[in-house]
């Protein structure tokens, strides 16, 4: 692993911190440690817990990408983000959300690709801005929320309406909502009553309860791929 996410394996559990030292933003880097990781935690056949620094799990796509103007580097961002997306909403074992913070745009988008998802109840919003910055919502990100937000919320979200603590959970963004220092113990308790599940009959079911949402990614990252490159992301 590098700096930007440890890996830490124990008990068949592998903990997944990223930490850049600041919004843990979804920059290529980023993504790489990522993939990396799930590469590892697969062949460990590890149930994953992905986790922030405190009081951050991702501010969201790397706005520093955006602004140096490299067209290459911006596609690459984009669509290894739509990837990452693709690839933990498919891991085959359980995938639990310790979100230590602030999830916002793509760290919401992940966050929701999770098979539980735990936030804080206090001192942590949970938005899609991509309105407020001048930007579309992406179809790819559109489909990870529709999977678990309920329809009336659905509409909110995509109008950047930011939500936190019981709101996040009534409106399908959070499974659960705790005080800060219930993370790690609430965690904890998903995790060992997720051990006791056999592991070829969890893989199964989460590929049929996720049959829709995977069916709708590849189609929905082509669309975004070619409105990318419309707007020029992709030029040399």
């Amino acid at each position: 692993m590098t700096d930007l996410v440890s890996y830490a394996f124990a008990d068949g559990v592998a903990t997944l911190t990223m930490d850049d030292g600041k919004a843990n933003a979804m920059g290529p880097a980023m993504q790489a440690a990522l993939n990396a990781a799930f590469d590892r935690a697969e062949a460990d056949k590890a149930i994953v817990v992905l986790t922030g620094r405190a009081g951050v799990f991702s501010g969201g796509f790397d706005l520093g990408v955006f602004k140096a103007g490299d067209p290459r580097e911006t596609f690459k961002m984009l669509t290894g983000g739509a990837q990452l997306a693709q690839r933990v909403l498919s891991y085959p074992h359980p995938v639990v959300a310790a979100c230590s913070g602030h999830a916002v745009a793509m760290g919401l988008f992940l966050l929701q690709c999770a098979d539980v998802r735990i936030g804080l109840n206090t001192g942590a919003m949970f938005q899609a801005n991509e309105v407020l910055i001048g930007m579309t919502l992406p179809y790819f990100a559109l489909e990870t929320c529709r999977e678990r937000v309920s329809t009336p919320h659905l509409h909110l979200v995509g109008t950047a309406l930011a939500y936190t603590g019981e709101d996040a959970v009534r409106a399908g963004l959070l499974d659960d909502a705790v005080a800060p220092d219930a993370l790690a113990a609430v965690t904890q308790a998903h995790v060992d009553r997720l051990k006791k599940a056999v592991p070829a009959s969890f893989t199964a079911t989460k590929q049929r309860l996720r049959a829709n949402v995977l069916a709708a990614m590849p189609p929905a990252i082509e669309k975004d791929i070619a409105d990318w490159k419309r707007l020029g992301a992709a030029k040399a």
